[in-house]
């Protein structure tokens, strides 16, 4: 099969997590899927301006399309930060507007942007005008508990109209600021996918990519129906073997992979080479963690690769352990062997 050429670049992706979503994250995504986008952590314009640029920027050439989350507010500190995206190589730039957590507000960035849709056009306008990747917004479909449909659309429609933004992601929860954590804003605003469709039908020259509560492939499907895109979090980070069916269901092309055996080896190799370069070996493995997910003896094997007195042997025989571990006979032998 062949990956119909037709469909927009924004069709599937992995959400941008904070803690999770790192280069090590994003390889073994890539060794599931071929085509879903991926996406950084957030990171912020003070971070790549006075930081380690090659830490929060490097990546491996096989996570494209990958697309570079951002942090800030400052229209020309943004347009820095896009041309180094370019210089990278990512695929696209794109604005958190969207998390609600504290720290973020006190950076005057993040999901307390929504209300200055005049201040993110500008961003959006700097950072176009400073690079030729593509510029989208994440945001969320309104603050606090107002439930307003024409905020959302007004912010939208502003910061399409003056920032020339041709891609949303809509978060189709609220953003309540003040009495939540960022956990509890995920799960406690209401869902509200209609929202996001109504989004589509009065601005239909716009992409318009859902995310939120999508927790399996019938809500995929069923965003993809409403809207241009889907935009998947936790699902897929808890649940990664499903990322296996997305290249055929979604982009009409084969799976990568049919083996979880395979993707473990790939995964050593990888942990290897890390090693190798003097980098712990855990900093990837705790990704690949629910790899197993719903096979008999899953916990047992999850149970050596998060063991830390596993910590110091190669990641080779960590994995020999960790599938003896999965027959069940086995696994307080190799649970006991441990140092």
């Amino acid at each position: 099969m062949r990956i119909d050429q037709t469909l927009n670049p924004w069709r599937l992706s992995v959400a941008p997590m904070m803690d999770w979503t790192d280069r090590h994250c994003r390889w073994f995504h890539r060794l599931l899927t071929r085509h879903t986008r991926l996406y950084t952590e957030m990171v912020t314009t003070g971070a790549l301006l006075h930081g380690d640029r090659a830490r929060h920027l490097d990546f491996d050439a096989a996570e494209h399309p990958l697309a570079l989350q951002l942090g800030g507010s400052e229209p020309a500190e943004l347009a820095q930060c896009a041309q180094l995206a370019e210089r990278w190589g990512y695929d696209e730039v794109n604005l958190n507007c969207g998390c609600p957590s504290e720290r973020v507000q006190r950076g005057a960035f993040g999901a307390c942007l929504m209300a200055e849709p005049q201040l993110v056009a500008d961003c959006v306008r700097a950072m176009r005008d400073a690079a030729a990747l593509p510029v989208s917004v994440k945001h969320r479909i309104g603050l606090g508990r107002d439930e307003r449909y024409d905020f959302v659309r007004d912010f939208v429609g502003t910061v399409a109209e003056r920032g020339d933004c041709r891609v949303f992601i809509v978060h189709a929860r609220n953003a309540w600021l003040e009495g939540l954590s960022p956990k509890d804003n995920r799960d406690l605003p209401p869902l509200r996918h209609d929202v996001v469709a109504q989004l589509k039908r009065d601005f239909p020259a716009l992409t318009i990519v859902a995310n939120g509560g999508l927790s399996d492939d019938a809500a995929i499907a069923q965003a993809l129906s409403d809207v241009d895109g889907a935009m998947v979090g936790r699902y897929a980070y808890h649940e990664p073997w499903a990322m296996t069916a997305w290249d055929a269901r979604f982009f009409g092309d084969a799976p990568v992979t049919r083996d979880r055996d395979a993707v473990e080896v790939a995964m050593v190799e990888y942990m290897t080479h890390l090693a190798a370069r003097g980098q712990p070996w855990q900093h990837a493995s705790r990704h690949m963690i629910n790899l197993r997910h719903g096979q008999p003896g899953a916990r047992h094997w999850r149970q050596v690769w998060s063991d830390a007195r596993w910590r110091d042997e190669s990641p080779v025989r960590v994995s020999a352990l960790a599938r003896a571990a999965m027959a069940p006979h086995n696994a307080a032998a190799v649970v006991a062997a441990a140092p």
